[in-house]
């Protein structure tokens, strides 16, 4: 039987999926588009939103995934290394579709949102993500002075109450409190 690229990528996030749900209670576990999400919402679930620019930004996503390392936490991570920037940006391709549809999913599963609005970048994506759970207290925001739109995600925040730091090292801590606080309120709920 041969198998085609697609198919080997199906069976390698199926295989990897496995071993992440075997952690240990204070070790994160990391779910990168386009792998399935958990069944299981046993611990806080943490979606990594904010700036990519289609792989031009920072990969600071990669940065929280190891300053969290050792916290009960699934986390959520839209940038994924397989991403082809040749995918056309519309409903009709069936890649970007599956990306699109996964973040929109993870969203509505995390507990907590970051958005780190990288300065240099625009990140529309990201925006529409803030408009979308603004009012949902999920969010925590990291906006420094630099990113183009600064003054609407101010604004924005200000106005529905959303969380906002001032820098990498608060939204971290944040964020380890916020994860406390959902672990307590799961396990109350078990």
């Amino acid at each position: 039987m041969r198998l085609d690229v697609p198919m080997l990528r199906l069976i390698l996030a199926s295989c990897l999926l496995a071993l992440p749900m075997t952690a240990r209670a204070g070790e994160a576990v990391t779910i990168t588009s386009p792998a399935p999400l958990p069944a299981a919402h046993d611990r806080a679930r943490l979606f990594l939103g904010g700036s990519i620019d289609m792989g031009k930004a920072t990969d600071w996503q990669r940065d929280m995934i190891a300053a969290l390392a050792d916290e009960k936490v699934t986390i959520l991570n839209p940038r994924r290394a397989d991403w082809n920037p040749a995918w056309k940006p519309e409903a009709s391709d069936p890649h970007f579709r599956q990306q699109v549809e996964w973040e929109l999913a993870a969203l509505d599963s995390a507990d907590i949102i970051i958005l780190y609005l990288a300065p240099g970048t625009q990140s529309p994506v990201s925006l529409l993500e803030m408009g979308l759970h603004a009012r949902g207290g999920k969010l925590i925001v990291l906006c420094p002075d630099g990113f183009w739109r600064k003054g609407n995600v101010d604004i924005t925040a200000a106005r529905y109450g959303v969380e906002q730091v001032s820098t990498i090292e608060e939204l971290t801590a944040v964020v380890r409190r916020r994860i406390g606080a959902v672990n307590r309120a799961l396990s109350a709920a078990n």
